[in-house]
């Protein structure tokens, strides 16, 4: 149940957008096999007086955030960034303007269903 928060500079087409999300969620499921449907994404666009980039990068730049379940083994994880990087290469996204960052509260603190997601059946395994 990993929540994906995507921010970009303004001026991407919608495709490239619908693109993006989509190569980000397939990576998520190729990668730490979470559920197909699954898929909890938000794309913030800023201005570009509104997003400083260090000068090594392009417009491309991109920053992906993604909050989800402790559990996931580093192999994992590193399978996570190398795809997700592989998948937005194809929409001109280098892997030198792409940033991951990976938050992982613990179960307690995830309220699903009114009940902490640690008392919850999610039907799919976290320690891949």
């Amino acid at each position: 149940m990993p929540r994906v928060k995507i921010d970009i500079r303004v001026g991407r087409s919608e495709e490239h957008k619908m693109n993006l999300l989509a190569a980000v969620h397939d990576a998520l499921v190729e990668s730490i096999k979470i559920p197909d449907d699954d898929r909890i994404q938000i794309l913030h666009e800023h201005k570009k007086s509104n997003f400083e980039v260090p000068p090594n990068k392009t417009e491309l730049f991109t920053i992906i955030e993604i909050t989800l379940f402790s559990g996931r083994s580093v192999e994992a994880k590193r399978s996570l960034y190398r795809t997700i990087t592989e998948k937005l290469e194809p929409l001109g996204i280098m892997k030198q303007d792409i940033m991951i960052i990976l938050l992982e509260p613990t179960m307690e603190n995830w309220g699903i269903r009114g009940l902490p997601a640690s008392e919850i059946n999610l039907g799919f395994k976290i320690d891949v």
